[in-house]
């Protein structure tokens, strides 16, 4: 069996998952594309050179057999990458509490498990990362995310937490909290945002999403990727527990 380094990214066929996966294949490392969208996933596994494994990460049967074909296929994992997400922007009293869970499972639990299955792979070889993709929302609240926000610093403590236990095992794990990130996420955002404050869909960019930042653009997605490959570098071996920003500036003041 191969002793390249394995990493898996979740949430993987657009956006932030992708990016990440395209740049973890160019550093060399064998990567396996696990999203939902099969069609998608695919597809890009193909282009890029990697894997595609299909999981429904919402629930704790596609967390364990997720797993489960990686170490069955490659019998090992060194690299996880937490991205998978999705958002509902609605106010506290009108949000629907199906969506609340399905956040939480999916943005939390989800991470959790997959630490948690991936984690004696790691520790059998002395050596690991674990990057979560977390959010400037995971370090600053605002109004109308509230599964997002709480399941992102929730994402902040399991990171803070698997850092100090992995630690002595040669895992580390860190999370990257960019602002707002030019993704597919993002931009199903703009609509439902307008919606909700009433105002144009080109005012959420300038006026909401762009409001608090220093440095007025939205962060392309290689950007995050690129961050990844450095995470999970010699040079990043002591960087563990870390909540990184590409936020431009969004937590300075």
């Amino acid at each position: 069996m191969s002793n390249q380094q394995v990493a898996l990214i979740t949430g993987a066929a657009s956006g932030i998952g992708l990016a990440t996966a395209e740049a973890l294949v160019s550093s060399g490392r064998t990567v396996v594309l696990a999203d939902v969208n099969i069609e998608a996933g695919e597809s890009e596994a193909e282009r890029i050179g990697g894997t595609f494994v299909p999981a429904d990460l919402s629930r704790r049967e596609g967390c364990s057999l997720l797993a489960e074909e990686v170490l069955d296929r490659f019998g090992r994992c060194d690299i996880l990458v937490n991205n998978a997400g999705i958002q509902h922007v609605a106010a506290i009293e009108d949000f629907p509490e199906e969506k609340w869970d399905f956040i939480i499972n999916l943005m939390l639990t989800a991470p959790f498990l997959l630490c948690k299955y991936f984690w004696p792979s790691m520790r059998e070889r002395g050596w690991g990362r674990i990057v979560n993709i977390n959010s400037a929302h995971g370090l600053r609240a605002s109004e109308f995310k509230v599964a997002y926000i709480s399941a992102k610093h929730g994402l902040a403590g399991l990171t803070k937490t698997a850092a100090l236990e992995g630690g002595p095992q040669g895992i580390t794990v860190n999370s990257i909290c960019p602002a707002y990130v030019r993704t597919p996420l993002v931009e199903n955002q703009i609509d439902a945002q307008a919606a909700t404050h009433g105002i144009a869909p080109e005012e959420v960019i300038s006026d909401i999403m762009l409001k608090k930042v220093a440095v007025k653009k939205l962060i392309e997605p290689n950007e995050i990727g690129e961050l990844v490959v450095y995470l999970c570098s010699d040079a990043a071996a002591c960087i563990t527990g870390s909540m990184l920003t590409i936020d431009c500036g969004w937590t300075a003041g």
